[in-house]
């Protein structure tokens, strides 16, 4: 079992609770997580880099000079890419860079991310999180209350567009569900602060195999 502070929203510290880090898995399993961040980056790539080929670039057609009696070497274009403004040979051309992890494998890898957490000691827990309405300022000053330092990650239950649009514009901060948080999310910010109906569903999505 691992104590987890448990803080208000609007007050600050509330208590500890305790949880039950067994249902993350035995060990974290680094190669997995690993794996499941290298497919979110490469799906996040655009893919448009391209360079011209010699068909492309361009240029005249023509013979530089005569094949032979110059003392120089061969050509045959100025589009070579062997010249200067020629083309370029096997240059990165626009590809989709996408793939896709099993289900399984990336809920493994969620469990991981988040048993690291836990045993880090790089989780918070909120016994509520609400606001009357959408005001960077007022978010900023309830979260104030978390001692909270670094990047974070603020896992709710369901979708709160208050939350949301509240924190947006703070540096580091990103607002989630805990049904779209994956392993990459968790690696790349220094601490999770999570609602306790988000710990409940991460616990029956990554412990008994839900998605």
């Amino acid at each position: 079992m691992v104590e987890v502070p448990v803080y208000d929203f609007s007050s600050g510290t509330v208590g500890t609770q305790e949880v039950d880090e067994s249902v993350f898995g035995d060990q974290v399993k680094m190669r997995l997580v690993r794996d499941a961040v290298v497919m979110y980056q490469a799906n996040r790539r655009v893919g448009t880099h391209s360079t011209k080929t010699r068909g492309e670039v361009s240029g005249s057609q023509k013979k530089p000079w005569r094949q032979k009696g110059t003392g120089r070497a061969r050509a045959g274009t100025r589009k070579s890419p062997i010249w200067r403004g020629g083309g370029i040979t096997f240059g990165p051309r626009p590809r989709d860079y996408s793939y896709r992890m099993p289900r399984k494998a990336l809920r493994g890898a969620l469990a991981s991310a988040l048993l690291g957490k836990l045993r880090d000691g790089e989780v918070a827990l909120l016994s509520s999180a609400t606001l009357d309405a959408p005001k960077t300022k007022e978010f900023v000053k309830a979260y104030a209350g978390l001692s909270v330092t670094g990047s974070a990650f603020v896992v709710l239950s369901e979708h709160d567009d208050t939350l949301f649009k509240s924190a947006r514009n703070l540096r580091g901060t990103r607002v989630g569900t805990a049904r779209n948080l994956n392993a990459y999310e968790v690696v790349r910010h220094e601490r999770l602060v999570m609602t306790t109906e988000a710990l409940e569903k991460l616990v029956a999505r990554c412990g008994h195999g839900q998605d």
